[in-house]
């Protein structure tokens, strides 16, 4: 009955974490569009997950796809392991080491790495993250951390 399981699970799993978003954004003020409360911004893209899955469940018995392949153990290492080692040192380094090491080592994930690319995509990206969240948004993270004399 199911033609593309692949679209079925991925389905399902924005599902999942759109309904937890909602859930978990429960218990916190919501706010008004121009007055933001906590619980705003989860809610919002928890229903947009929720939606997205919907539709990718529908889409899944109405369309043959592809199938599951192998499960990557490699790839899901080194992009839980970028995102745990960003968080780790952040605060310490500073976006300018931290992001380029996320996106870096996260890329190493793919088939298909290639170090130009990614290391301007690192630049780019932490460029971009500098100037629209720690400047436009006065985002409390150092640019250069203590380790290195910010």
């Amino acid at each position: 009955m199911i033609r593309s399981v692949k679209d079925f699970w991925t389905g399902l799993i924005y599902i999942f974490f759109g309904s937890s978003a909602i859930f978990i954004a429960q218990n916190y003020g919501m706010g008004t569009a121009t007055k933001m409360g906590p619980a705003y911004f989860p809610s919002i893209l928890g229903g947009l997950l929720i939606i997205i899955g919907l539709i990718s469940v529908i889409k899944a018995f109405l369309r043959t796809g592809t199938p599951i392949g192998k499960f990557a153990f490699k790839g899901m290492a080194l992009v839980l392991g970028s995102t745990v080692l960003f968080g780790l040192l952040v605060r310490h380094t500073g976006l300018i080491v931290a992001l380029p090491l996320l996106v870096v080592i996260s890329a190493l994930a793919s088939n298909e790495f290639k170090w130009g690319s990614s290391i301007f995509t690192a630049v780019v990206l932490t460029l971009f993250c500098v100037l629209v969240f720690l400047k436009g948004l006065g985002i409390p993270l150092p640019i250069i951390g203590p380790w290195f004399g910010g």
